[in-house]
């Protein structure tokens, strides 16, 4: 019995190692595409894409109807994952990574433990701690450097930062939401369902409103290099379709504050990418906000959980 636990640890942790180097490449790929399509486009249009793909295989696996029908049943679910998690995740992300960098993109990523272990208060019904409030302002405080706030009223490429650097913390406030959502869709549904669904909500939500935002997305696209359609099939296939798929699976297995704990790792991965390929560098200011921001993550998970 304890043989058969640890192998599903430690298949559990190669799945999480395995998906958070996947989601490290996404500042990277969104970065390849500045300059083509907009933010929206970028963020949405690969998610489209793997949600046919995710139907064809539900129509393969068969009892697509029951499963549409399971799924109906808990549409508000669904619809809240879809546009409290993967919308907010996605489009955050990327808007913000596009007026920022790929670095602070990895960097800011720490805050999802963070957020949700804050949304475990909410949803799981778990005490506000002193400790935990201590860790949220500590991981604000690393924002902050990160993102100076005494030159936010500056305009030009530091503004752009600035907002940028919001927009990737609000990213990570969706994608700490779905963390700890999907959970309990988990109980119901397959990882791969579960994905669909949420993805099939996130689509019907967000179609109109990218067309009348973006109504040139798809002309934008034909004109796409050859290296920014590897960047969009990343997105759509690993992004959106692989990394998820590891880490619902692997979320199965684990408890939530596992599966975050181990996001430790995708700032280490992105960093590396975004010094490896786009030769990004990191400033002394930026460095301390990062090293602040995984500490008040480790303080959180080192003296508030017993694993």
């Amino acid at each position: 019995m304890r043989s058969s636990r640890n192998a599903s640890l430690i298949s559990a942790v190669m799945l999480l190692t395995a998906a958070n180097l996947l989601w490290a490449g996404q500042g990277v790929a969104v970065k390849l595409l500045v300059g083509g399509p907009g933010p929206l486009a970028i963020a949405l249009l690969p998610l489209y894409f793997v949600t046919l793909l995710g139907l064809g295989i539900l129509v393969v696996r068969g009892d697509v109807r029951q499963k549409f029908r399971a799924a109906w049943r808990l549409r508000r679910e669904f619809l809240l994952a879809g546009i409290c998690g993967q919308l907010m995740a996605q489009v955050g992300m990327t808007l913000g990574v596009s007026w920022s960098t790929a670095s602070n993109g990895a960097i800011l990523s720490l805050l999802i433990p963070i957020f949700g272990a804050l949304i475990a208060v909410w949803l799981l019904r778990e005490r506000l701690s002193t400790l935990r409030v201590g860790a949220l302002l500590l991981g604000l405080a690393g924002v902050v450097l990160l993102s100076p706030l005494h030159e936010a009223s500056a305009t030009g490429p530091r503004a752009h930062e600035v907002a940028g650097n919001l927009l990737i913390a609000v990213g990570c406030l969706g994608s700490a939401f779905y963390n700890v959502y999907s959970k309990r869709l988990l109980k119901h549904f397959s990882g791969i369902e579960t994905l669909f669904f949420s993805y099939l909500s996130t689509t019907v939500f967000s179609l109109p409103v990218l067309f009348l935002m973006e109504p040139q997305c798809l002309s934008q696209f034909a004109q796409l290099t050859l290296t920014q359609w590897a960047a969009v099939g990343y997105l759509a296939v690993f992004l959106y379709g692989v990394s998820m798929v590891l880490f619902l699976k692997a979320l199965g297995t684990v408890d939530v504050v596992i599966a975050s704990a181990s996001l430790y790792l995708m700032p280490l991965f992105g960093v590396a990418l975004a010094f490896s390929i786009l030769g990004e560098r990191l400033a002394p200011r930026a460095l301390l906000g990062s090293a602040i921001v995984l500490f008040a993550t480790l303080m959180l998970f080192r003296f508030d959980y017993a694993f």
